[in-house]
């Protein structure tokens, strides 16, 4: 039944047609549309008080041209944005970057790939800007602290910038210190080995970079690099041709592990390591007075924090003069184990320390298993209380853990190990960052910087100025094997102990 009735309202007469089959909400809704009042604002008298929402109409009584009171007042218009809408397509690579939160990339100043990859790789060692810090600026013209302070500047600008940043200064005080980057051709200054820039840069931070102590101090005694990158090994040098001659054994070092790839399709990073520290040499023999071949074999003596392991991946061609790219597949791991490379001595000095690892990941191992045996929903424990998300593990993990020295004592690790704060204490190593190279030679093509974020776990692809976030499988298909990015330089972190 439909009736034509009237609502008083702000002075003013609504004529509304009424159909008392339907709720008192379609009523409240037709007035809505005349006053602009919301239904949950308008307070209609009707017989037997106010109007419901639910109300039978029907039952109400109402006649023909009668006329009904609402009180109630229009609520505020929707305001506009204080910010207009900005779509992705309409911002600046600034805004682009902030709204994401995408890390700063570097500018590409002319073939510059080479040190831009190089620079963000090395942004994966915090204890290195932590070292920086400490570096006085220099009375006298000094270069290569020149050049750690404008890379320490530099660091500086990118974890604070939205937008990519142009290396200017450090690239000059690059060329200054090492002339070999200022060589140019007809087109402009000419593309670069990254791998020599990395052990240039490398080189002039161990000049300047103080060591840290335990507790975060600058060690003047010691120097960084010496500190947290480089690995010492026993090598012992024994004569082929006369096994009876006495072996020779030498400490060296070195802050960069250069991995020779063998003949084959396709390797393993671990069996190539294996096989680099065992090389043929010819000499002289006193003992036979006469060349002999010689095996020279390498046993590590001290693992550092950070351990850079470079593929030699170019030989020298002197036809083409130009050293040519090998693009064998070498598989890496996520995770390597440097310890089978030690010495017997050291081994057994890593065993507390790694075995706390391995607890550790047997740990997540069997709650990651439960969990997706629960269908990833939180298990009730013992005492019946549902056990909080990982997340929130995580995040009181995070606020109870100990410093690393506290955990070292604890395991009883060697004296030896615990005064060496720049050191791996288990052998054990997680990947941190890639350096890639595409092309066929080292003195062309383009190279990229692929880095793992410490605190999320995320890998970032940083493409000079073009930064963009990238699945662990990506990085897996890095090994070579073809004219895809190949892995020139592996950079791993020792392993956190928890």
């Amino acid at each position: 039944m439909t009736l034509n009735v009237s609502v008083k309202w702000n002075g003013r007469k609504y004529p509304v047609e009424l159909d008392t089959a339907q709720p008192g909400l379609v009523f409240k809704m037709q007035l809505y549309s005349l006053t602009g009042v919301a239904p949950d604002r308008q307070k209609i008298m009707v017989k037997g008080g106010l109007l419901k929402d639910d109300a039978d109409m029907s039952t109400l009584g109402m006649k023909e041209g009668q006329q009904l009171m609402m009180m109630g007042t229009v609520g505020e218009l929707p305001k506009a944005p204080e910010q207009s809408v900005v779509f992705l397509e309409d911002m600046t690579q600034e805004q682009v970057a902030k709204a994401l939160k995408l890390p700063a990339g570097l500018t590409n100043l002319g073939n510059t790939c080479y040190m831009n990859a190089t620079l963000q790789c090395l942004r994966a060692i915090p204890e290195l800007q932590t070292a920086m810090e400490k570096v006085a600026a220099p009375t006298t013209q000094d270069r290569l602290s020149n050049l750690t302070l404008s890379m320490r500047s530099l660091f500086k600008e990118l974890a604070s910038s939205g937008a990519a940043v142009p290396p200017l200064v450090f690239l000059q005080v690059l060329r200054s210190v090492y002339p070999q980057f200022a060589e140019r051709n007809n087109e402009g200054y000419m593309q670069q080995d990254a791998e020599e820039c990395w052990g240039q840069i490398i080189q002039g931070l161990n000049e300047k970079v103080p060591g840290l102590s335990t507790s975060g101090e600058a060690l003047k005694d010691r120097h960084f690099v010496d500190q947290f990158m480089t690995t010492e090994v026993l090598a012992t040098t024994t004569c082929d041709d006369e096994p009876n001659e006495v072996p020779s054994t030498t400490i060296e070092t070195f802050n960069k592990l250069r991995v020779n790839i063998g003949s084959g399709v396709s390797t393993y990073l671990v069996m190539e390591i294996a096989n680099s520290l065992v090389e043929k040499l010819e000499k002289n023999s006193p003992t036979l007075g006469r060349s002999a071949m010689y095996t020279k074999t390498s046993k590590i003596t001290r693992l550092p924090q950070y351990l850079a392991i470079n593929f030699v991946r170019f030989q020298w061609k002197a036809q083409e003069q130009t050293k040519a790219k090998i693009l064998k597949r070498v598989q890496f791991p996520f995770e390597l184990d440097m310890a089978p490379f030690c010495t017997a001595d050291i081994q057994e000095k890593l065993i507390p320390a790694k075995l706390r690892l391995k607890e550790i990941s047997d740990r997540k191992a069997e709650a990651k298993k439960l969990k997706n045996a629960a269908g990833g929903l939180p298990q009730p424990g013992a005492d019946g209380d549902v056990a909080m998300a990982s997340g929130s593990a995580d995040a009181a993990e995070a606020v109870a853990k100990k410093d690393h020295l506290t955990v070292l004592k604890e395991l009883n690790v060697h004296e030896s190990l615990i005064n060496d704060p720049g050191a791996n204490p288990s052998g054990q190593y997680d990947l941190v960052a890639v350096l890639t190279h595409v092309g066929r030679a080292a003195d062309s093509g383009h190279y990229i910087g692929w880095v793992k974020d410490q605190e999320s776990n995320d890998w970032w692809k940083y493409d000079d100025d073009k930064v963009s976030k990238i699945r662990s499988e990506d990085i897996a298909k890095l090994e070579g094997g073809g004219d895809w990015h190949t892995a020139y330089i592996c950079l791993y972190r020792s392993k956190q102990l928890e």
